[in-house]
């Protein structure tokens, strides 16, 4: 008996859930694991796997939306990158029998992620409880003016290509963050801008702008959403006294965040990006 769409779409989502679970105990198995039970602003509740690699001074927050969307958070702390990659469902009906795969490469703020040294550290004493963060941040807004060249990714971040190798055509990024990159590390801005190639995205009209069957065809400006409902965003410290009256500070816990990203890039055709509305 044939398959449906709906039911290839769910077989789909649960063999890349399998894969990347995988992959992730097999590269950080002698590193932190941390499961974590948040809920979204509609009730559900989504589950986040969180590890950290304090070899390679990396952290990695997966979860599965209720859309289907898988959305992976790769922070590399040494390249000063973030990756958000998702893979978004296709729509059966209009033939799309493959996820998109994206990737939004992004300057990432230290002070927005505790480190991998003390993610590797962090354990929970009830982990099935549904956590809540204590901080909702602004929403960060990325404008894409400049596409990836896959071969030449690992002159921005040498994790990116094996992170970002399913995506291909669909690796973006910004200028301005290569620009600040290249100052805060002391690297060659000449290197980093050979890995990409630039775009406009204000040279195109807003997918959600284009009216008409006539209009699918065409490219335009796609805003991509999506949310980390919750992570650990600073660590707290106590005060106290030692055994000879001094007062000390110690770690005592940590502050979580939750925060949304829009991504703004071109897409070829509105086929592409039919959440646009």
């Amino acid at each position: 008996m044939a398959e449906t769409p709906h039911l290839l779409n769910w077989l789909w989502v649960g063999s890349i859930l399998s894969a990347c679970y995988i992959l992730s105990v097999y590269q950080e198995n002698v590193n932190g694991q941390l499961v974590v039970n948040a809920r979204n602003r509609g009730g559900e509740t989504i589950v986040e796997n969180i590890t950290a690699n304090t070899s390679a001074d990396t952290v990695t927050l997966e979860l599965l939306n209720s859309d289907g969307s898988f959305v992976t958070q790769f922070i590399d702390f040494k390249s000063e990158i973030q990756i958000i990659r998702i893979y978004v469902l296709g729509e059966q009906e209009l033939g799309q029998t493959q996820p998109q795969v994206l990737c939004f490469v992004t300057r990432f703020m230290r002070n927005d992620f505790i480190s991998s040294d003390a993610m590797s550290k962090l354990r929970q004493k009830n982990p099935t409880a549904i956590r809540s963060p204590e901080e909702e941040r602004e929403t960060s807004i990325y404008s894409l003016d400049l596409s990836v060249i896959l071969g030449k990714a690992y002159l921005i971040s040498p994790h990116l290509y094996s992170v970002c190798k399913e995506a291909k055509d669909g690796i973006f990024a910004q200028e301005s963050d290569l620009k600040t990159i290249s100052k805060s590390l002391d690297k060659d801005y000449n290197t980093l801008i050979s890995a990409t190639t630039e775009i406009f995205p204000d040279k195109y009209p807003r997918c959600h702008d284009l009216k008409g069957a006539g209009s699918l065809q065409h490219p335009c400006t796609c805003q991509l959403h999506t949310c980390i409902m919750w992570y650990p965003c600073g660590l707290k410290y106590c005060h106290g006294s030692d055994n000879y009256g001094r007062l000390v500070s110690y770690r005592c816990g940590i502050k979580t965040c939750k925060r949304c990203l829009a991504f703004n890039y071109i897409v070829p055709t509105k086929l592409k990006c039919l959440w646009d509305f």
